[in-house]
């Protein structure tokens, strides 16, 4: 017997609007996922930059615990633990249907599936670039900053002008690697019942048993769509100095030779 797949069985009727509808919430929660990280990473760099001890130490616990605990187990925290401690009338109206809570797809975020999902990864994210971003000013020569405390900048603009430019040139690969792990991590939200990608695609399996065409979709998918996440924040990120890069151009002809 020679097996066939037979994609008709995924990219029409209803398999193929599932799929459709497992992209954009994964593109979605990422998205939101994203920007929910780097507020946190702002918030928490400013606490590790200061001068307080309890401040240091709140980041330091922040980090320990989110970065050793698995990101599932965090999820399940958050949806059946944390979501179900908030006041009843907040859980009645999260779950009341609201058609101005409705991304273009017709995909609702006010639920407490994307909810919990993308607080889960934005925590989890957060706690990884954290510590990444901080590796990057670590890498500033020390003598950078002695110069420009010396030359009366203050402490803020020594931060803005000086380290953290070139502290996020000097981390930005790991940085955008955390950013992609968001997006592939996002696949774990369907162990709370989130419709993202992996969770259509397995109804798939259950709807016709097109277990090959469906998986082979869904990970076409998944590469797509961090080949351009990842293009689109490389794109924005800062970029090496000008002089650097000619210097490199001028000394390949050399090492040719």
């Amino acid at each position: 017997m020679i097996w066939h797949p037979d994609w008709a069985g995924v990219l029409t009727g209803q398999p193929l609007q599932w799929i459709i509808s497992g992209f954009l919430t994964t593109l979605y929660v990422s998205i939101i996922g994203s920007v929910l990280a780097t507020l946190l990473v702002v918030l928490l760099l400013a606490m590790r930059l200061g001068n307080s001890r309890v401040a240091h130490g709140a980041v330091a616990v922040f980090v320990s615990i989110f970065r050793n605990t698995p990101l599932l187990v965090q999820l399940l925290f958050w949806y059946f633990a944390a979501y179900g401690a908030l006041p009843q009338s907040w859980r009645f109206y999260i779950g009341d249907n609201h058609p101005w809570a409705v991304f273009p797809g017709n995909i609702a975020w006010l639920t407490p599936e994307f909810l919990c999902a993308a607080w889960g990864l934005a925590l989890f994210t957060a706690a990884f670039l954290v510590e990444e971003v901080q590796a990057g000013l670590n890498s500033v020569p020390k003598g950078q900053t002695e110069a420009a405390v010396s030359q009366g900048f203050s402490r803020w603009t020594l931060l803005q002008s000086i380290l953290l430019p070139q502290a996020l040139t000097n981390a930005w690969q790991p940085i955008t690697g955390q950013y992609l792990n968001l997006m592939k991590l996002s696949s774990l939200a369907t162990g709370i019942g989130f419709a993202e990608l992996t969770y259509q695609v397995s109804q798939i399996e259950s709807y016709n048993a097109h277990a090959f065409e469906g998986f082979a979709a869904g990970t076409l998918l998944y590469l797509a769509l961090g080949l351009i996440l990842g293009a689109l924040i490389t794109f924005l990120g800062p970029k090496r100095p000008q002089r650097r890069r000619q210097g490199i151009l001028t000394e390949t002809p050399k090492d040719g030779i």
